[in-house]
């Protein structure tokens, strides 16, 4: 188990399929507001929080670009589904008077603010919470890398990735009943082992700006304050 962590900024990466719930695809509300009230639940902590979130349930760009699409113009597609994700996070954030700004990585100034680093750092500072979409702005470059990027652009302490697992493991738990889940990993670990937490662009970047990682299961209410605690079943990636 780790060691009980104190966090004065963080960035939260989930995945699309979290916010599911039950659902085969697209957006669960009861699940965003649970979502919703964990964060706050941070927050309230004195956590200054900003989020990254997939696409996954509504479209994958790799998987779009295997069945054939051109995979610059499937990854855009993706990009625009996290707006979605983004905004309906927002949206949940504010029904629980959680100041929140969506700022996107490609221009849509009708629906949130243009991606500034400096303007993100001064709402941070006023305690509101930042929501990073449509990734970097680029095909070829995932979600994790984002993460990865704009942690390291915010001077985050720590970036969690709150998955469908309770960490991080030697084999695939829904499939393999004897894997063993790793309470401790280097970044090296990671890349060597192929353990698939994050592509590697994201652990290098983290690795490169000494950011840990820590990985835990979303899908229980609570989870992130347990985690950013250093309770509850989970794995740290760092030096």
């Amino acid at each position: 188990m780790a060691e009980k962590q104190k966090f004065k900024r963080i960035l939260l990466k989930m995945s699309g399929e979290v916010l599911m719930g039950e659902n085969e695809f697209g957006l669960d509300p009861k699940t965003v507001n649970r979502v919703a009230e964990d964060i706050k639940e941070a927050i309230d902590s004195g956590i200054e929080v900003c989020v990254v979130v997939g696409a996954g349930n509504i479209f994958r760009g790799v998987s779009g670009a295997a069945q054939g699409m051109d995979r610059t113009t499937a990854d855009y597609m993706g990009m625009l589904g996290i707006v979605i994700n983004a905004l309906a996070l927002q949206n949940a954030l504010e029904n629980i008077d959680i100041q929140t700004r969506v700022m996107s990585a490609i221009p849509m100034s009708a629906i949130c603010e243009p991606y500034i680093r400096r303007k993100a750092m001064r709402h941070m500072e006023k305690g509101r919470v930042v929501i990073f979409a449509a990734g970097t702005g680029n095909p070829y470059f995932t979600t994790d890398t984002a993460a990865a990027l704009r942690a390291s652009e915010m001077n985050c302490n720590a970036m969690l990735k709150g998955t469908k697992v309770d960490g991080v493991y030697n084999a695939d738990p829904e499939k393999d009943s004897s894997a063993k889940r790793y309470d401790r990993l280097s970044y090296m670990d990671v890349l060597t082992k192929d353990l698939r937490v994050m592509d590697a662009t994201a652990i290098s970047l983290a690795r490169e700006n000494s950011i840990p990682i820590l990985v835990f299961s979303i899908k229980e209410k609570g989870n992130l304050t347990k985690a950013l605690k250093g309770e509850g079943p989970h794995t740290l990636v760092t030096n």
